[in-house]
């Protein structure tokens, strides 16, 4: 396979362009023109306008096409830091008539060869820092590169059906290996709207964005609704908490969205502030409207914690890479700890047993969706494809149940239900017993296989500075706070949880440490 690797130039795509007359089919295209002279993004001490990232990610275009008059669904994967940039260049794909494929800023050289294999990108485009990062790959890719992406030739750009794919964003691989979901500019247009009418963004909306731009909590939830509403989206390199408390006290932002790990990192760092500092922080955080927390189960403690560090009752939500998001506590009204809510506007959810009969409220199914929002496709696996499907709802593999009208995640059918003994235990639900230990900082659980008891539920736990625990322990604190099939019978001391770049805790990589235990 060959592949163009194409060197981003940051100050190639400042200058005006006329190339913005053409190819407004795009949805997000089309919003942007709306508000051409509102801040767009801010980065780097620059701010950049919705007219300039028109402008530039028009350039993008016209250098990937290169006199061609439609990429026609080609993949262009791109290695770029969070900024001004990385926009103009996913734009520019689009708007070329090609498929964008974000790539982690993190991952090893094995992983990205993954991706930029799976998809058949026929174009690799990577920011000067990152060049050298990818030219192990490059011999044995045959990769070439050019110099930069502006064409400098003004071309018309191709007329863009919204039924196009748009982007392949790659699953976490949490439970099996990573799958390339096909979006398509419609699907993401729906998941923008609907959370844009449920969250109530507005043009005059500034966020922070802290959160990778190769996952859908970055992309769709904090950059593209800002970007759909003309709002601002600030972009900082990496999340760093003082920076990121820094932030909040200038009182410029009114939202911001992260994973629970953010969240408890952000609290510590409080907890570990002078108390002016920390009364600063805390008052600051009043100027926000709207806190959100998603990607991974948030601990009761956690949200509890918040509350008081910030005066905020954190908007737990659901989604998934394949649909975008599906469930959201409201925007005003109770928000449930543990909880994540009813269904978003425009989306379609329900609960069933194994043959898909829709269960009563109390007892738990697996929560199946259908709506606009939902993917085209797994990339090159028709018959994945084909069973994620069942009756025209996407089979999502969670399991919840509903509790006064708002739906309680147990966690995923395949490696967060343990089966022991005859009985179904929830991982997530033994996870927020355990937190309650003093000595546990955190913890995950899963389920082993055993031949007597089918499973047997074993926990990994992170502890406290210089703390010991041992199992025995550890089963004695439990009894009075959870069931005994359910606590564990298995018990691992890490120094750390093995998490992917988003926070969530790669299960089948904790079972192999009690392997290797």
């Amino acid at each position: 396979m060959t592949c163009g690797v194409s060197v981003a130039r940051p100050r190639s795509f400042t200058s005006p362009s006329s190339y913005t007359r053409w190819a407004l089919a795009i949805p997000l295209i089309q919003r942007a023109e709306i508000h051409r002279d509102r801040t767009a993004i801010a980065a780097g001490g620059k701010t950049f306008s919705y007219r300039e990232l028109l402008g530039a990610s028009a350039r993008v275009a016209g250098g990937l096409l290169g006199g061609a008059a439609d990429l026609a669904g080609q993949r262009v994967a791109f290695l770029v830091p969070p900024a001004f940039d990385h926009v103009a260049i996913q734009w520019g794909i689009w708007r070329a008539g090609g498929v964008a494929v974000p790539l982690c800023l993190t991952h090893p050289h094995p992983e990205l060869l993954y991706v930029i294999e799976d998809c058949g990108a026929e174009t690799v485009v990577v920011a000067p820092d990152y060049a050298e990062r990818l030219s192990p790959l490059a011999e044995r890719l045959n990769l070439r590169q050019t110099p930069e992406l502006s064409s400098g030739v003004e071309l018309p750009l191709p007329e863009i059906e919204s039924s196009r794919p748009a982007m392949i964003v790659y699953t976490s691989g949490t439970t099996g290996g990573p799958k390339g979901v096909v979006t398509t500019h419609q699907n993401i247009r729906s998941q923008i709207e609907s959370l844009v009418e449920a969250w109530e963004w507005q043009a005059t909306d500034r966020i922070l964005l802290v959160l990778p731009l190769h996952h859908v909590h970055g992309i769709i939830n904090v950059l593209g609704c800002a970007l759909w509403s003309g709002a601002t989206c600030e972009m900082l390199p990496r999340f760093d908490p003082e920076e990121v408390w820094l932030r909040f006290a200038a009182r410029q932002l009114t939202l911001f969205m992260a994973v629970p790990t953010i969240y408890s990192r952000l609290a510590a760092t409080w907890v570990s502030a002078p108390t002016a500092r920390r009364q600063q922080w805390s008052s600051a955080c009043n100027g926000l409207r709207l806190m959100v927390s998603g990607s991974a189960a948030l601990p009761v403690k956690l949200f509890e914690d918040w509350q008081e560090i910030s005066g905020h009752t954190l908007l737990e939500r659901y989604g998934m890479t394949e649909l975008g998001m599906v469930l959201s506590n409201p925007l005003h009204g109770e928000r449930v700890a543990g909880h994540v809510g009813t269904a978003l506007p425009g989306v379609e959810v329900r609960r069933v047993d194994a043959e898909g009969r829709p269960v009563v409220p109390e007892e738990p199914g697996e929560i199946e969706v259908r709506g606009p929002g939902v993917f085209k496709e797994y990339w090159n696996r028709p018959l994945e494809t084909e069973r994620a499907w069942r009756d025209g709802w996407f089979r999502t593999g969670d399991i919840a149940v509903e509790e006064s009208g708002t739906y309680r995640i147990l966690g995923r059918q395949s490696v967060d239900i343990i089966k022991t003994g005859g009985y179904k235990v929830s991982a997530l639900e033994v996870e927020e017993g355990l937190r309650e230990h003093p000595r546990i900082a955190e913890c995950a659980v899963v389920g082993l296989p055993d031949e007597e008891w089918g499973e047997r539920v074993a926990a990994a736990v992170v502890l406290t500075d210089a703390a010991t625990l041992e199992l025995d322990e550890l089963r004695s604190w439990a009894k009075d706070r959870i069931a005994a099939y359910k606590t564990p019978t298995r018990l691992l001391i890490v120094e750390a949880l093995p998490r992917n770049p988003l926070g969530k805790v790669n299960k089948p990589e904790l079972k192999h440490l009690f392997g290797q235990a």
